[in-house]
């Protein structure tokens, strides 16, 4: 007979590590810590250096990349130890939720816990494990070239598929705590749907925003009122006019900015059509909470462009983005058939 409490536990278990992924990831990009594990070791990597010969080691590897060449030359390595501890507590991280992803399913599997819906689902999400772990290594890979940066492409496909992997999972919970729902009418359905792709797209270009650092200009609200849009448009005059929206530091922000309006008025709508229907106290909660995140996560945005992303205000960002994404995630399973 099949428990669901322990598959449920496993797979919230699962969410709060990604969220904690998630957090440390942002922290590592703000501190500009992506690029000090210049290799990259499955197994033995999880061990940091242990001696002073082995610190120093590490060191002289990140000496012979584009980063320290380009823009770290004066550091010393108590300073690499410094953004070396961020890189590192990531990795660990991520091979944990490995770990703890498969090895309980693996268990669940052979103890006939799970149905075969839910090992179908369980299935995607190991892909996407893996596929995350991929992408952080590609990601990587593009900083050690001949750039002292990481592609703002490739950091936006390595967190929107750690979002993209949290929802998924926090859905398939979700199915096991409440298989029975009250359906609404399609078109409202529908409605809710492409809120979430709105949200994704949002996410997608806060990607690009960090990418950028393109957070530590235009640090005005609500106009970017101090020239350098024009400076930038003028330096990307060869190229497309759609570029300077996607690696323009001036342009991305400029979308991201105007997507947090449009995100904010899609909620308010999901909220306010909601409140005219039949609804039952969970899907009055899931849209009381989106309307409640999305003004705090707004106000965070402004607060964080103005005061030039301070660390702390950039990460707290980003945890109110993934909170924003399990609200809009409950709301649509619960005004889901």
């Amino acid at each position: 007979m099949k428990d669901n409490r322990k598959v449920i536990t496993w797979l919230l278990i699962g969410c709060t590590l990604i969220f904690v992924m998630v957090v440390v990831g942002g922290i590592t990009r703000l501190t500009h810590s992506g690029l000090s594990m210049s290799n990259y070791r499955l197994i033995s990597g999880t061990i940091p250096p242990m001696n002073q010969i082995e610190w120093k080691e590490a060191f002289d590897l990140y000496k012979q990349y584009p980063e320290y060449q380009k823009l770290n030359y004066n550091m010393t390595l108590e300073e690499f130890k410094d953004i070396y501890f961020w890189e590192w507590i990531h990795r660990v991280i991520g091979r944990f939720i490995g770990i703890v992803f498969i090895v309980p399913f693996l268990y669940f599997l052979i103890r006939k816990q799970l149905s075969k819906p839910t090992i179908r689902k369980c299935i995607v999400l190991l892909f996407l494990g893996g596929f995350q772990g991929f992408l952080g290594w590609y990601m990587v890979k593009s900083g050690l070239i001949d750039r002292p940066d990481v592609s703002h492409y490739r950091l936006a496909m390595h967190l929107t598929t750690a979002f993209l992997t949290f929802a998924f999972t926090l859905w398939v919970a979700l199915d096991l705590i409440y298989p029975k729902r009250k359906q609404i009418e399609k078109g409202f359905r529908n409605f809710i749907r492409f809120g979430l792709v709105i949200l994704l797209l949002q996410i997608i270009w806060g990607a690009f925003v960090a990418g950028l650092d393109a957070g530590w200009i235009h640090n005005n609200w609500p106009l970017m009122s101090d020239g350098k849009l024009i400076h930038e448009t003028v330096t990307m005059e060869q190229s497309p006019v759609w570029k300077n929206f996607v690696e323009g530091k001036s342009g991305v922000q400029f979308v991201h900015r105007y997507l947090a309006y449009i995100v904010v008025a899609f909620i308010i709508a999901i909220w306010y059509k909601a409140k005219k229907k039949a609804t039952t106290a969970l899907q009055k909660k899931g849209v009381n909470w989106l309307l409640g995140l999305v003004i705090v996560q707004f106000v965070l945005g402004v607060f964080t462009l103005i005061l030039q992303v301070p660390v702390w205000l950039g990460v707290l960002h980003q945890v109110m983005a993934f909170f924003l994404l399990a609200a809009m995630t409950f709301t649509l399973h619960r005004f889901s058939k």
